[in-house]
């Protein structure tokens, strides 16, 4: 992001002023909360102006007042959430830091199941997220002042993140779906991951199954990031020396 274009002369939403309602109008903030309702219980895809006026009780034509589509609407809901009450304020240790940040999205994220797929694409901008992102990066110059250094810890240290949730919404998606636990479907699969181990093809997937302790989410969530943070605080200390 080193560099900066022209673009298209439309404002951002970013950049617009509200209206002031009507009496019995909805107003953004309604408009928002609504939509980020329908989305948590739903998924983003049942998502529209329209579904969102109905909930409203309201024309779609009126919204349109204060929210010019689906997209300006969506820009909105990711900066509302990320408004909500976010991690402590930053001690100085970077790995203590980025850890309670770290943390602070995953539940953000598992608390809006959509939130992810809108955020793997273009930065989001409101002045949320960019206090959010600004957080991070002051946490990670307390590791190393080289600003490019700082965000690649960071990008990295937020992929991960998005990583582990994807794989903790998919089981969470997967019990919706077969409307089996995750120890119901382990127990009707038992009989032939039995089968597997002994046949003796597998010999490190049978010691997996025999020998490994389950982590729970939140604890193999934190063993990955401890992994990560090992890993960008190496290569930091490495770019140093070199």
């Amino acid at each position: 992001m080193a560099e900066t274009t022209e673009g298209p002369e439309a404002p951002l939403v970013w950049q617009k002023a509200r209206r002031t309602p009507r009496r019995q109008a909805p107003s953004v903030e309604r408009i928002v909360q609504a939509a980020i309702v329908i989305a948590d219980t739903e998924g983003v895809d049942a998502l529209s102006m329209r579904r969102v006026a109905a909930d409203l009780d309201s024309g779609t034509a009126s919204l349109y007042r204060y929210v010019d589509g689906r997209d300006e609407l969506l820009d909105l809901m990711i900066n509302d959430v990320h408004g909500e009450a976010g991690p402590p304020p930053l001690t100085g240790d970077w790995r203590a830091d980025l850890t309670n940040i770290a943390g602070d999205l995953r539940a953000t994220l598992l608390r809006h199941p959509w939130l992810g797929s809108e955020l793997t694409g273009r930065p989001a901008l409101g002045a949320n997220s960019l206090r959010r992102h600004d957080l991070a990066l002051t946490a990670a110059a307390a590791l190393t002042p080289d600003i490019t250094l700082a965000t690649g810890v960071v990008d990295t240290v937020m992929a991960y993140v998005f990583g582990a949730v994807t794989q903790e919404l998919a089981e969470l998606q997967a019990q919706r779906r077969s409307g089996l636990t995750e120890e119901q479907w382990r127990a009707s699969v038992g009989p032939y991951i039995r089968e597997v181990v002994e046949s003796g093809a597998y010999p490190q997937f049978a010691r997996r199954v025999v020998e490994a302790e389950d982590r729970a989410p939140q604890e193999q969530f934190a063993f990955g990031l401890a992994c990560v943070l090992d890993g960008v605080a190496a290569r930091v200390r490495g770019a140093s020396a070199g």
